[in-house]
């Protein structure tokens, strides 16, 4: 298989999965879709090299999920206003779980957020984790139970009365 095969491969094979990763990093589609496209032309330009990583798929969401990260800082206020521009409008496609699954792992601080995302929504072992995070596994551990706990919190808020009539 040549280099062009092998590539389209992997991108046939994670493109969505790394979109949807960095969706729930940044909560902007559009944004994550840039990255990602942004994150696989450095891995063709260094194709050679990516190809021989231990995960490719890895390379990319950790460009990718730089990448976004990068552009979230750099444009902070704007996002920031259209999150409450966007808080008052009905998202096609999304329910009311959803949107408080987004709104509350948006409050958890990034290596949290990274971790749970990597772990429950790319179901990666905490030891791919820690391997995608470059942290030592006890570390992504506890990013894991406090992002948990956290998450536990903000979500009972959400929904006080179903904590009563479970």
């Amino acid at each position: 298989m040549g280099d062009a095969e092998e590539f389209d491969a992997l991108y046939a094979a994670c493109a969505g999965r790394i979109v949807g990763h960095v969706y729930m990093l940044t909560g902007n589609r559009g944004e994550a879709e840039d990255a990602v496209a942004e994150a696989f032309m450095r891995a063709w330009q260094r194709w050679r090299t990516v190809r021989e990583a231990d995960s490719p798929e890895a390379w990319v969401r950790r460009v990718a999920s730089r990448i976004a990260v990068s552009s979230w800082r750099k444009t902070f206020n704007r996002i920031r206003a259209h999150r409450r521009a966007a808080a008052d409008q009905i998202v096609p496609g999304l329910n009311e779980d959803h949107v408080a699954l987004l709104q509350a792992l948006r409050r958890l601080n990034a290596n949290q957020r990274r971790a749970l995302v990597l772990y429950h929504l790319n179901d990666l072992s905490v030891a791919e984790v820690a391997a995608e995070m470059r942290a030592p596994v006890g570390t992504v551990k506890t990013y894991l139970a406090r992002g948990r706990r956290a998450m536990a919190q903000m979500l009972t808020e959400t929904y006080p009365e179903e904590t009563h009539h479970g």
